[in-house]
């Protein structure tokens, strides 16, 4: 095996190119890979410069890695998106599910492909741009991901279906610096023209402005009824892949409501004006993993958290049955949403988690 050379995976962004840097400084040989990825045929699709898929970013990439002495390649991985991105987007949301793209892409595609070329070329380690961390614990003798410096920035959340295999042999340059510090070094590297590139957005295949044209045209038009929690008619929605839990806006009703669930079968959206309607404390999870651990086999309290951003809280976590588990709350949330991820954390150490599919 080529022990020096690592494969960095590129986007064309600030965070990427310096975890290139980083490395090189440390004395590796990064290699920068660019994952082709598809975006959505459309004169509407208006994606924005920044955008991970365009051209542009992959011209930006190779850029990059020339001025830095490094080999750039482009593995096209279109097709394999389409099908375990794309289509799981939409499919969640035909399902009346809030998707979580990022985290799928995460553990069915990005490091799988990464990973896949590396080994193809003989190459045993893989890095990316992502803020996080990585540490050897030396009584398992297993890798333990891990929050990163910059907390604000931390995106350990949605890399908590990394596997052991994989994480053994992935590096996280970035985790042990603030964002302010990598703009920094982008700046003295003659980088400063990343720096002014907006963050890439949720979506990277397909505009935020044209998500609705997406949708319809992958989704068709589905309105149906609105109707309060007693069954009172109140208007009409545009479909319900268009609502997630606890929406307020854009349902052009005379006061202020919350979406509170959908009855699919009947295309119904249910809302209430009572916000602690909202308030759940217990979730059922489904393809429960652990990275570094064992399923625990007695109930565990661990820290809990169910959006990317979002303070963890405290909670307990069941024993594991089948891949499915229950996650009870010591205090009620808002906005338990089926389809997101709930991670698991003992500190600032991340267990692993599991998809949400049912609230109480």
């Amino acid at each position: 095996m080529k022990s020096k050379q690592i494969v960095v995976g590129m986007s064309g962004g600030v965070d990427s190119s310096i975890a290139l840097i980083l490395l090189k400084q440390k004395g590796w040989k990064p290699v920068g890979v660019s994952l082709k990825l598809p975006v959505w045929e459309s004169e509407r699709n208006r994606m924005r410069e920044n955008a991970c898929c365009t051209d542009k970013s992959l011209r930006i990439a190779k850029r990059v890695c020339k001025k830095f002495g490094a080999e750039h390649h482009v593995y096209d991985v279109r097709r394999e998106f389409e099908c375990s991105v794309m289509d799981y987007f939409v499919n969640e949301l035909k399902s009346a599910r809030t998707p979580n793209p990022c985290v799928i892409c995460n553990r069915q595609l990005k490091f799988k492909k990464l990973f896949e070329w590396a080994h193809a070329h003989g190459i045993e380690y893989v890095t990316t741009g992502h803020y996080a961390r990585v540490r050897l614990n030396r009584k398992s003798r297993r890798a333990e991901l891990m929050r990163a410096k910059d907390k604000g920035k931390d995106q350990s959340y949605g890399l908590a279906f990394l596997t052991q295999e994989w994480l053994a042999k992935t590096k996280f340059p970035l985790g042990e610096y603030t964002k302010k510090q990598i703009l920094k070094i982008a700046k003295r590297k003659g980088l400063a023209y990343l720096t002014k590139r907006k963050q890439s957005q949720n979506l990277c295949f397909v505009a935020g402005a044209a998500l609705p044209h997406y949708l319809e045209e992958r989704i068709g038009r589905k309105p149906g009824k609105i109707i309060d929690e007693s069954g009172k008619f109140l208007g009409r929605h545009k479909g319900l892949h268009l609502y997630t839990i606890g929406q307020s806006k854009r349902l052009n009703l005379p006061y202020k409501y919350y979406v509170k669930a959908f009855d699919v079968p009947k295309n119904k959206l249910i809302v209430t004006r009572n916000r602690k309607a909202l308030l759940k404390k217990q979730m059922m999870l489904s393809q429960v993993h652990f990275i570094s651990s064992q399923a625990p086999k007695k109930k565990v309290e661990i820290l809990a958290q169910v959006r990317s951003k979002q303070k963890p809280s405290k909670a307990t976590l069941h024993p594991p049955e089948q891949g499915k588990a229950k996650v009870v709350f010591k205090r009620a949330q808002e906005m338990l949403t089926p389809g997101q991820l709930c991670a698991f954390y003992k500190g600032d150490v991340c267990l692993g988690g599991g998809m949400i599919e049912e609230v109480k």
